[in-house]
């Protein structure tokens, strides 16, 4: 049984004490790789050196996080721009609108998305999308700003289903976290009516860790607890979702 992080952030610094050995049980548990998205400037050079000592299991991705689009955005994104032709990246990520913690720079967010869209495009890579509070917004851009294959991941999905088919017909995977196993989050019903073939798993790490370890510091081995959730609302077994989410992973990653 393989299981893949498709979203981690493993080189933060919520890790520094026991980075390896949270890795080793993670892998000991079949989970074998990490896909790690970028945050902004900060995070460079943590992600790419977690990618140099483990390069078989962690994988980066280069991108702006639209919580890190501030008054220096353009230094950012020249930054970003300029890694993703020096260096092989997974993906363009973590990348999107956030309207939930602040809408101050919302403009400045919509523009670094377009063109972390159109960088994608040039490069070939897929994209890791954060919508918290802004599905609608980034759905228009994406069809204005069309994303050709491969398209990528709606990290974090916790939309209804509606959003979640429109997102499927734009070539999107759904990426399937720890809100799952969370008692009201209603995404369980979501799931119920989406085919596995368009979801992939991810923790999020260090954030939203699943039940039973709600509200503590997660980690990429709680994945298996996402992974049993999902099997239970579709009633097959862990190494079916195993299987089908890595195989997703690979055709999204082509790693």
């Amino acid at each position: 049984m393989i299981l893949t992080d498709t979203h981690t952030h493993l080189y933060a610094e919520e890790f520094s004490s026991d980075r390896d050995l949270l890795i080793s049980e993670a892998i000991e548990k079949g989970v074998q790789r990490f896909f790690l998205p970028n945050i902004d400037s900060s995070s460079v050079d943590g992600m790419n050196a977690l990618t140099k000592k483990y390069p078989n299991n962690c994988f980066p991705m280069m991108g702006l996080h639209p919580c890190s689009v501030k008054e220096n955005w353009k230094d950012e994104l020249a930054l970003v721009e300029k890694l993703s032709g020096e260096q092989k990246f997974a993906g363009v990520g973590e990348i999107g609108i956030d309207l939930y913690w602040d809408k101050t720079f919302v403009k400045e967010q919509e523009e670094v998305f377009r063109r972390q869209i159109k960088l994608a495009n040039q490069h070939k890579l897929p994209i890791i999308i954060h919508s918290r509070e802004s599905f609608e917004e980034i759905y228009n851009i994406l069809l204005d700003s069309k994303k050709g294959s491969p398209c990528g991941i709606f990290h974090c999905f916790t939309g209804n289903a509606d959003q979640a088919g429109r997102a499927i017909d734009l070539g999107f995977y759904l990426g399937i976290g720890g809100v799952v196993t969370f008692k009201n989050s209603g995404l369980d019903k979501t799931l119920a009516e989406i085919d596995l073939q368009h979801i992939v798993l991810e923790t999020d790490a260090p954030y939203l860790a699943p039940v039973p370890f709600r509200g503590k510091r997660n980690q990429p081995a709680y994945i298996v607890k996402v992974a049993e959730k999902i099997a239970l609302i579709k009633n097959i077994t862990i190494e079916e979702v195993a299987n089908i989410t890595t195989e997703n992973s690979r055709k999204i990653f082509a790693i």
